[in-house]
Protein backbone atom coordinates (compact mmCIF):
# COMPACT_ATOMS: atom_id res chain seq x y z
CA UNK A 1 0.00 0.00 0.00
CA UNK A 2 1.40 3.52 -0.44
CA UNK A 3 0.20 6.51 1.12
CA UNK A 4 -0.90 9.55 -1.20
CA UNK A 5 -0.33 13.00 0.06
CA UNK A 6 -3.40 14.11 1.82
CA UNK A 7 -3.82 18.02 1.50
CA UNK A 8 -6.88 19.56 3.37
CA UNK A 9 -8.70 22.56 3.22
CA UNK A 10 -12.34 23.55 4.56
CA UNK A 11 -13.72 22.90 0.54
CA UNK A 12 -12.65 19.31 1.11
CA UNK A 13 -9.33 17.29 0.37
CA UNK A 14 -7.11 16.54 -2.53
CA UNK A 15 -3.97 13.99 -3.18
CA UNK A 16 -1.52 14.55 -5.50
CA UNK A 17 0.30 11.87 -7.71
CA UNK A 18 3.53 12.28 -9.43
CA UNK A 19 5.35 10.14 -11.86
CA UNK A 20 7.86 8.83 -9.79
CA UNK A 21 7.50 10.58 -6.94
CA UNK A 22 4.73 8.84 -5.46
CA UNK A 23 4.18 5.79 -8.00
CA UNK A 24 7.42 4.11 -8.67
CA UNK A 25 7.06 3.92 -12.31
CA UNK A 26 6.07 6.65 -15.01
CA UNK A 27 2.17 6.78 -15.34
CA UNK A 28 1.41 6.33 -19.36
CA UNK A 29 -2.12 5.42 -18.90
CA UNK A 30 -4.97 5.98 -16.89
CA UNK A 31 -8.43 4.48 -16.59
CA UNK A 32 -11.28 3.77 -14.33
CA UNK A 33 -13.76 1.04 -13.46
CA UNK A 34 -17.09 1.94 -12.52
CA UNK A 35 -20.96 0.72 -12.31
CA UNK A 36 -19.60 -2.47 -11.95
CA UNK A 37 -22.90 -4.65 -11.21
CA UNK A 38 -23.42 -6.08 -7.89
CA UNK A 39 -21.51 -9.04 -7.57
CA UNK A 40 -19.37 -8.68 -10.40
CA UNK A 41 -15.47 -9.21 -10.45
CA UNK A 42 -13.21 -7.35 -12.63
CA UNK A 43 -9.61 -8.27 -13.49
CA UNK A 44 -8.53 -12.28 -13.22
CA UNK A 45 -5.33 -11.69 -15.13
CA UNK A 46 -1.57 -10.78 -14.75
CA UNK A 47 0.49 -8.65 -16.65
CA UNK A 48 4.72 -9.30 -17.95
CA UNK A 49 5.88 -5.76 -17.79
CA UNK A 50 2.99 -3.69 -16.70
CA UNK A 51 3.20 -2.16 -13.14
CA UNK A 52 0.22 -0.40 -11.39
CA UNK A 53 -1.42 1.89 -8.80
CA UNK A 54 -5.04 0.69 -8.04
CA UNK A 55 -7.23 3.58 -6.21
CA UNK A 56 -10.50 3.35 -4.67
CA UNK A 57 -11.35 6.94 -5.98
CA UNK A 58 -14.94 6.27 -4.12
CA UNK A 59 -16.34 3.86 -2.76
CA UNK A 60 -14.65 0.73 -2.06
CA UNK A 61 -13.38 -2.80 -3.38
CA UNK A 62 -11.05 -5.49 -2.66
CA UNK A 63 -8.56 -6.33 -4.48
CA UNK A 64 -6.90 -10.25 -4.30
CA UNK A 65 -3.05 -10.68 -5.35
CA UNK A 66 -2.06 -13.91 -6.44
CA UNK A 67 1.77 -14.45 -7.13
CA UNK A 68 1.54 -18.16 -7.51
CA UNK A 69 2.04 -19.22 -3.75
CA UNK A 70 0.46 -16.45 -1.72
CA UNK A 71 -2.84 -14.88 -2.04
CA UNK A 72 -3.39 -11.54 -0.10
CA UNK A 73 -6.82 -9.46 -0.42
CA UNK A 74 -6.50 -5.73 0.43
CA UNK A 75 -9.59 -3.63 1.11
CA UNK A 76 -9.37 0.02 -0.90
CA UNK A 77 -11.76 2.40 0.57
CA UNK A 78 -9.50 5.20 0.97
CA UNK A 79 -8.74 7.79 -1.90
CA UNK A 80 -5.52 8.89 -0.56
CA UNK A 81 -4.18 5.52 -0.58
CA UNK A 82 -3.10 2.54 -3.66
CA UNK A 83 -2.18 -0.47 -4.14
CA UNK A 84 0.45 -0.97 -6.01
CA UNK A 85 0.99 -3.94 -8.53
CA UNK A 86 3.98 -4.85 -9.79
CA UNK A 87 4.75 -7.54 -13.08
CA UNK A 88 3.67 -11.15 -12.61
CA UNK A 89 1.08 -10.79 -10.06
CA UNK A 90 -2.85 -12.00 -10.64
CA UNK A 91 -5.17 -9.65 -9.46
CA UNK A 92 -8.79 -10.00 -9.49
CA UNK A 93 -11.02 -7.09 -8.31
CA UNK A 94 -14.35 -7.43 -6.12
CA UNK A 95 -17.08 -6.56 -4.14
CA UNK A 96 -17.58 -3.13 -5.91
CA UNK A 97 -19.70 -0.77 -3.42
CA UNK A 98 -22.68 0.93 -4.71
CA UNK A 99 -21.15 4.13 -6.80
CA UNK A 100 -17.68 3.06 -6.37
CA UNK A 101 -14.89 4.19 -8.67
CA UNK A 102 -11.10 2.42 -9.34
CA UNK A 103 -9.21 4.60 -10.80
CA UNK A 104 -5.65 2.45 -12.47
CA UNK A 105 -2.83 4.24 -13.02
CA UNK A 106 -0.35 2.28 -15.17
CA UNK A 107 3.69 2.01 -16.52
CA UNK A 108 2.23 0.83 -20.19
CA UNK A 109 -0.36 1.77 -22.73
CA UNK A 110 -2.87 -0.89 -23.42
CA UNK A 111 -0.56 -3.93 -24.98
CA UNK A 112 -2.79 -7.12 -25.36
CA UNK A 113 0.40 -9.34 -25.60
CA UNK A 114 1.36 -8.17 -22.00
CA UNK A 115 -1.68 -9.71 -20.14
CA UNK A 116 -1.88 -13.53 -19.00
CA UNK A 117 -5.70 -13.88 -18.97
CA UNK A 118 -5.68 -17.83 -18.04
CA UNK A 119 -4.85 -18.95 -14.83
CA UNK A 120 -2.91 -22.02 -15.36
CA UNK A 121 -0.71 -20.38 -17.89
CA UNK A 122 -0.01 -18.12 -15.21
CA UNK A 123 1.38 -20.81 -13.06
CA UNK A 124 3.10 -21.92 -15.78
CA UNK A 125 5.13 -18.50 -16.49
CA UNK A 126 5.78 -18.04 -13.01
CA UNK A 127 7.71 -21.29 -12.75
CA UNK A 128 10.11 -19.84 -15.49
Amino acid sequence: MIELSKHHATQGNISVVENNKEVPFEVRRVYYLYDVPGGESRGAHAHKELSQLIVAASGSFTVTLDDGEVKRTFLLNRPYQGLLVVPGIWRTLDDFSSGSVCMVLASHPYEKEDYIRDYEEFLEYKKK
